[in-house]
């Protein structure tokens, strides 16, 4: 009689801890993008680096690394995108100058918004 009432009680207890960590896992994948436009940087691409990571679970992340020459020198650089249904995938290329916007996290500069310039050389 008591093993039937304790073992759905039990179940359900580790079924709602569940849940709850995977809302505060979802809101902490979604916010992995999210960077305050601090800083600005522009500089030409000399290498970048892309690939998928596993976040949490069924959870997936977009990781672009790139190395940019400003005026005075190499800086390392990332763009975090959470991976959905419908991601739109940059495309950079060696050689190309841009812009972004973001923040300094460490060593490493985050970014979420960038711009591409052209300049006549």
């Amino acid at each position: 009689m008591v093993t039937a009432l304790v073992i759905p009680i039990i179940c359900l207890y580790f079924f709602w801890i569940t849940r709850k960590e995977m809302k505060l896992n979802d809101s902490k994948w979604l916010a992995s993008a999210e960077v305050e436009k601090e800083a600005v940087l522009t500089g030409e691409i000399k290498s970048f680096n892309q690939e998928k990571q596993r976040f949490y679970y069924h959870r997936y992340i977009l990781l672009y690394e790139l190395t940019l020459q400003t005026d005075t020198k190499l800086i390392k650089v990332k763009k975090i995108i959470p991976i959905r249904n419908n991601i739109n995938i940059d495309t950079f290329s060696v050689g190309e100058v841009i812009r972004i916007y973001g923040s300094w996290e460490g060593k490493h500069f985050h970014f979420k918004e960038y711009q591409r310039l052209h300049i006549d050389k």
